[in-house]
């Protein structure tokens, strides 16, 4: 008797497929503990658990569900745990592995969070960051290059690419707005029959692995996975009214210029209009946190992507640190560390619940589109034009670590943060320089890394090589 039957046999409430809500429990929890590296990471560890080890969906319906979730804004790994969790086991099972996904890194961001905000001035502290960002630098060029090379598969893709870059760098072009023209330029060519455009999801096209057929789940459209009108207008207003009744309770209440208020709005905003997966969020909240409200200084934000690549769960949890340090540098009648606390969670709160009601409003209309070939072209030229994306965000980070300064260049609709070349920083650049060779030339961990230039940071402040 093979081991789908046993669990149908053993527990009577089990769906069809015979995986129960307590071994995805089991499974989920692992899936987030070992969440690392990333997005790029967490995907392949998600692939390797739920379609290599446990067969639980095919090659081509996880590369499928995968597909939408780049599409949506916000990160794409952990709505993908919850597209598949809501596949094997309905609303339940999307809560649950998108819940348990996200909580590792809920519980470590915040106690890191309040490490920073006491004691992130503190030198010895600084210098652990210092090293930290050094090696942010290196993971990031290392993500464009993955992505890349499974996305840029033809001259098109790449033009792509290289389109994305210099429109969101060089011009400032909305994010929303790229996406939307590389989504209608893939469907274009998809419906032209164009071969560039048939090369599937920003993650490689699916190779010759797990079939529909030999997957627990099976080739069917699940019964709860088919969408009707009374689904799609219940869980819209189930959803919609989680995430922002609470924001329109903060404006009533405290009004427009509350700190609570502001991170209720525009953490809500970047819900809607970031797309693309983590980085993509992160090159937004940057300028916005950093330039706009004034929440945080450029080096500061690279001090919380660090905290956040070196704990399981989405990358995108640096946004809690964020909210965080918004509400304890301007606490109102709150204790900063309370305040903190709860900017913290208010954003945690406002980032992921419409994460969960773009799976349960759009998946059913997605799984019954699978195999639709103008969709899947167009999901394709939105990958390649995310890896310019992604490029701008490493560029950036880069120019605000390595030098002290940067000055603005404007030449017609060219405008640009050109760095102070007489400003640089040698030790950060020399870190950021060995954390790259360990990374690229001889294969060195993330984590690894991450000790590494950390440790290297604390050195330098110790021979008083750091200021």
């Amino acid at each position: 008797m093979d081991m789908t039957s046993t669990n149908a046999a053993t527990h009577p409430d089990a769906p069809t497929h015979g995986v129960t809500l307590r071994e995805a429990l089991r499974v989920w929890a692992r899936v987030a503990l070992l969440s690392f590296g990333g997005p790029a990471g967490q995907i392949a560890v998600m692939h390797r658990i739920i379609v290599e080890e446990k067969r639980w969906v095919s090659e081509n319906r996880f590369l499928h569900a995968l597909n939408y979730c780049m599409l949506l804004p916000g990160p794409e790994a952990q709505q993908l745990a919850t597209y598949i969790g809501w596949l094997m086991h309905r609303t339940r099972g999307g809560l649950l592995a998108g819940g348990l996904f996200i909580l590792p890194g809920i519980v470590t961001i915040m106690g890191l969070s309040w490490i920073y905000a006491l004691f992130g001035n503190v030198g010895f502290v600084s210098a652990l960051f210092f090293g930290l960002k050094a090696a942010v630098i290196a993971i990031v060029i290392e993500a464009v290059v993955r992505i890349g090379k499974r996305a840029l598969k033809n001259n098109i893709m790449l033009g792509l690419a290289a389109a994305a870059f210099v429109a969101i760098f060089f011009v400032g072009i909305p994010f929303p707005l790229i996406i939307l023209t590389a989504g209608l330029i893939g469907y274009v060519g998809g419906q032209t029959g164009m071969a560039q455009f048939q090369g599937g999801g920003g993650h490689g096209a699916a190779k010759a692995g797990l079939s529909d057929a030999e997957s627990l789940l099976g080739e069917d459209v699940p019964a709860h996975a088919r969408p009707t009108v009374r689904k799609t207008l219940r869980d819209a207003a189930i959803w919609l009214a989680l995430w922002l009744v609470p924001v329109i309770a903060l404006l009533a209440a405290f009004g427009p210029g509350d700190v609570f208020s502001q991170i209720g709005v525009f953490f809500s905003k970047m819900a809607m209009v970031t797309f693309g997966g983590a980085y993509a969020v992160l090159a937004y909240v940057a300028q916005q946190a950093v330039e706009t409200y004034g929440w945080l200084r450029p080096g500061e934000m690279l001090d919380g992507l660090g905290m956040a690549e070196t704990t399981p769960g989405p990358l995108i949890m640096v946004l809690q640190f964020v909210g965080f340090m918004a509400a304890f540098r301007d606490p109102g009648m709150l204790h900063p560390l309370v305040a903190g606390t709860l900017g913290g969670l208010l954003t945690t709160w406002v980032t992921f619940t419409p994460c969960f009601l773009w799976i349960f409003l759009g998946a059913p209309f997605i799984e019954v589109m699978r195999g639709n070939k103008s969709l899947n072209s167009a999901l394709s030229a939105i990958t390649a034009a995310v890896v310019g994306v992604i490029l701008n965000l490493a560029i950036w980070f880069a120019i605000h670590t390595i030098f002290a300064q940067v000055h603005p260049v404007a030449w017609g609709p060219v405008r640009f943060d050109a760095p102070l070349l007489s400003s640089v920083n040698v030790w950060a650049l020399t870190l950021s320089v060995a954390a790259v060779i360990a990374m690229f030339r001889f294969k060195i961990g993330m984590l690894t890394t991450l000790a590494a230039t950390s440790a290297a940071g604390i050195a330098l402040y110790g021979a008083g090589l750091l200021a």
